[in-house]
Protein backbone atom coordinates (compact mmCIF):
# COMPACT_ATOMS: atom_id res chain seq x y z
CA UNK A 1 0.00 0.00 0.00
CA UNK A 2 1.37 3.41 -0.97
CA UNK A 3 1.90 6.19 1.57
CA UNK A 4 -0.93 8.32 0.10
CA UNK A 5 -3.40 5.45 0.32
CA UNK A 6 -2.35 4.64 3.90
CA UNK A 7 -2.70 8.32 4.85
CA UNK A 8 -6.15 8.60 3.26
CA UNK A 9 -7.32 5.45 5.04
CA UNK A 10 -5.97 6.63 8.42
CA UNK A 11 -7.52 10.08 7.88
CA UNK A 12 -10.96 8.49 7.40
CA UNK A 13 -10.45 6.24 10.44
CA UNK A 14 -9.42 9.20 12.65
CA UNK A 15 -12.44 11.22 11.52
CA UNK A 16 -14.76 8.34 12.41
CA UNK A 17 -13.10 7.61 15.78
CA UNK A 18 -13.01 11.22 16.97
CA UNK A 19 -16.35 12.28 15.46
CA UNK A 20 -18.12 14.42 18.07
CA UNK A 21 -14.98 14.79 20.22
CA UNK A 22 -14.52 18.55 20.67
CA UNK A 23 -10.89 18.08 21.69
CA UNK A 24 -9.90 16.66 18.29
CA UNK A 25 -9.45 18.86 15.22
CA UNK A 26 -8.37 17.87 11.73
CA UNK A 27 -6.67 21.05 10.49
CA UNK A 28 -6.21 19.50 7.05
CA UNK A 29 -5.71 16.01 5.62
CA UNK A 30 -2.22 15.78 7.11
CA UNK A 31 -2.38 17.90 10.28
CA UNK A 32 -4.24 17.01 13.48
CA UNK A 33 -4.57 18.69 16.85
CA UNK A 34 -5.75 17.23 20.13
CA UNK A 35 -6.32 19.07 23.42
CA UNK A 36 -5.11 16.95 26.32
CA UNK A 37 -6.18 17.50 29.94
CA UNK A 38 -8.87 19.63 31.54
CA UNK A 39 -9.55 22.94 29.80
CA UNK A 40 -7.87 25.93 31.51
CA UNK A 41 -5.80 23.61 33.69
CA UNK A 42 -2.08 24.18 34.13
CA UNK A 43 -1.55 20.61 32.90
CA UNK A 44 -3.59 20.86 29.71
CA UNK A 45 -1.94 21.34 26.34
CA UNK A 46 -2.61 21.16 22.61
CA UNK A 47 -0.53 18.66 20.68
CA UNK A 48 -0.19 18.94 16.91
CA UNK A 49 0.76 15.99 14.74
CA UNK A 50 1.70 16.65 11.10
CA UNK A 51 2.32 13.88 8.58
CA UNK A 52 5.10 14.14 6.04
CA UNK A 53 4.76 12.83 2.48
CA UNK A 54 6.42 9.51 3.48
CA UNK A 55 4.25 8.86 6.57
CA UNK A 56 3.75 6.14 8.02
CA UNK A 57 7.15 4.85 6.89
CA UNK A 58 8.74 7.82 8.70
CA UNK A 59 7.54 9.40 11.93
CA UNK A 60 5.34 12.51 11.81
CA UNK A 61 6.39 15.88 13.18
CA UNK A 62 5.03 16.75 16.62
CA UNK A 63 4.91 20.19 18.16
CA UNK A 64 3.43 22.15 21.05
CA UNK A 65 3.85 25.59 19.44
CA UNK A 66 0.16 26.56 19.61
CA UNK A 67 -0.77 29.75 21.47
CA UNK A 68 -2.82 27.62 23.87
CA UNK A 69 0.48 26.18 25.19
CA UNK A 70 2.05 29.48 26.27
CA UNK A 71 1.67 28.53 29.94
CA UNK A 72 3.96 25.51 29.52
CA UNK A 73 7.67 26.02 30.11
CA UNK A 74 9.99 25.17 27.20
CA UNK A 75 11.75 22.30 28.99
CA UNK A 76 8.43 20.50 29.49
CA UNK A 77 7.44 21.10 25.85
CA UNK A 78 10.72 19.64 24.63
CA UNK A 79 10.37 16.60 26.90
CA UNK A 80 6.79 15.93 25.75
CA UNK A 81 7.79 16.14 22.08
CA UNK A 82 10.81 13.88 22.68
CA UNK A 83 8.74 11.19 24.41
CA UNK A 84 5.94 11.30 21.82
CA UNK A 85 8.44 10.97 18.98
CA UNK A 86 10.05 8.05 20.83
CA UNK A 87 6.62 6.39 20.96
CA UNK A 88 6.26 7.06 17.21
CA UNK A 89 9.58 5.30 16.51
CA UNK A 90 8.15 2.09 17.99
CA UNK A 91 5.20 2.16 15.55
CA UNK A 92 6.98 2.97 12.27
CA UNK A 93 5.36 1.42 9.20
CA UNK A 94 1.85 1.38 10.63
CA UNK A 95 -0.87 3.92 11.34
CA UNK A 96 0.26 5.58 14.57
CA UNK A 97 -1.60 8.89 15.07
CA UNK A 98 -4.39 7.32 17.14
CA UNK A 99 -1.81 5.37 19.17
CA UNK A 100 0.22 8.53 19.82
CA UNK A 101 -2.82 10.56 20.93
CA UNK A 102 -4.04 7.80 23.24
CA UNK A 103 -0.52 7.35 24.68
CA UNK A 104 -0.35 11.08 25.46
CA UNK A 105 -3.81 10.98 27.09
CA UNK A 106 -2.77 8.02 29.26
CA UNK A 107 0.56 9.58 30.29
CA UNK A 108 -0.42 13.24 30.71
CA UNK A 109 0.45 13.26 34.43
CA UNK A 110 3.97 11.92 33.94
CA UNK A 111 4.54 14.17 30.91
CA UNK A 112 3.55 17.29 32.88
CA UNK A 113 5.25 16.32 36.13
CA UNK A 114 7.95 19.00 35.73
CA UNK A 115 5.46 21.77 34.89
CA UNK A 116 5.42 24.32 37.75
CA UNK A 117 2.06 25.22 39.25
CA UNK A 118 2.63 28.91 38.55
CA UNK A 119 4.90 30.48 35.98
CA UNK A 120 6.65 33.85 36.06
CA UNK A 121 3.99 35.30 33.76
CA UNK A 122 1.26 34.24 36.20
CA UNK A 123 3.15 35.77 39.12
CA UNK A 124 3.64 39.06 37.25
CA UNK A 125 -0.07 39.14 36.32
CA UNK A 126 -1.08 38.56 39.95
CA UNK A 127 1.31 41.31 41.12
CA UNK A 128 0.02 43.76 38.50
CA UNK A 129 -3.59 43.02 39.41
CA UNK A 130 -2.92 43.57 43.11
CA UNK A 131 -1.23 46.91 42.34
CA UNK A 132 -4.29 47.99 40.31
CA UNK A 133 -6.61 47.04 43.16
CA UNK A 134 -4.52 48.94 45.71
CA UNK A 135 -4.36 52.07 43.54
CA UNK A 136 -8.14 51.94 42.95
CA UNK A 137 -8.77 51.71 46.71
CA UNK A 138 -6.55 54.74 47.35
CA UNK A 139 -8.22 56.91 44.70
CA UNK A 140 -11.73 56.12 45.92
CA UNK A 141 -10.93 56.94 49.52
CA UNK A 142 -9.24 60.26 48.76
CA UNK A 143 -11.87 61.65 46.39
CA UNK A 144 -15.11 62.69 48.03
CA UNK A 145 -18.39 62.70 46.23
CA UNK A 146 -19.28 66.21 45.12
CA UNK A 147 -22.67 67.48 46.10
CA UNK A 148 -24.78 69.04 43.37
CA UNK A 149 -25.02 72.75 44.20
CA UNK A 150 -27.91 74.66 42.66
CA UNK A 151 -28.79 78.32 42.85
CA UNK A 152 -32.15 79.45 44.29
CA UNK A 153 -33.52 80.12 40.81
CA UNK A 154 -32.52 76.63 39.66
CA UNK A 155 -34.16 75.08 42.72
CA UNK A 156 -37.41 77.03 42.10
CA UNK A 157 -37.47 75.96 38.48
CA UNK A 158 -36.93 72.39 39.53
CA UNK A 159 -39.89 72.62 41.92
CA UNK A 160 -42.07 73.78 39.03
CA UNK A 161 -41.35 70.53 37.19
CA UNK A 162 -42.18 68.23 40.11
CA UNK A 163 -45.11 67.93 42.52
CA UNK A 164 -44.87 67.56 46.30
CA UNK A 165 -44.00 63.86 46.03
CA UNK A 166 -41.05 64.50 43.74
CA UNK A 167 -42.88 63.17 40.68
CA UNK A 168 -43.77 64.96 37.50
CA UNK A 169 -47.43 66.01 37.26
CA UNK A 170 -49.89 63.93 35.27
CA UNK A 171 -49.85 64.82 31.58
CA UNK A 172 -46.48 66.61 31.58
CA UNK A 173 -45.49 64.90 28.32
CA UNK A 174 -48.86 65.04 26.56
CA UNK A 175 -48.98 66.69 23.20
CA UNK A 176 -51.32 69.64 22.70
CA UNK A 177 -53.49 68.28 19.89
CA UNK A 178 -54.57 71.65 18.48
CA UNK A 179 -51.00 72.99 18.49
CA UNK A 180 -49.73 69.80 16.88
CA UNK A 181 -52.31 69.89 14.09
CA UNK A 182 -51.67 73.57 13.40
CA UNK A 183 -47.95 72.84 12.98
CA UNK A 184 -48.36 69.79 10.74
CA UNK A 185 -51.04 71.30 8.51
CA UNK A 186 -53.93 69.52 6.95
CA UNK A 187 -53.69 66.73 4.40
CA UNK A 188 -55.15 67.06 0.92
CA UNK A 189 -56.91 63.72 1.30
CA UNK A 190 -59.28 65.36 3.76
CA UNK A 191 -60.10 68.18 1.29
CA UNK A 192 -61.17 65.84 -1.53
CA UNK A 193 -63.77 63.94 0.49
CA UNK A 194 -67.26 65.44 0.35
CA UNK A 195 -68.74 66.59 3.62
CA UNK A 196 -72.17 65.20 4.36
CA UNK A 197 -74.28 66.76 7.00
Amino acid sequence: MSCEAAQLEEYEVLKSIYEGDERFKAVDERTFQYKVGETDSKHSFLIEIRWGSDYPNNRPSVNLDAFYNNHIVNEVKEEVVRQVLQEAEENLGSAMTYTMIEWVKDNVESLMANQPQTTQIDEMTIAANSMDINSNVQTTTTSKEKKLQLSKAQKRKMLDYFDSKGERPRGWDWVDVVKHLSQTGHSEALDTQPVTS
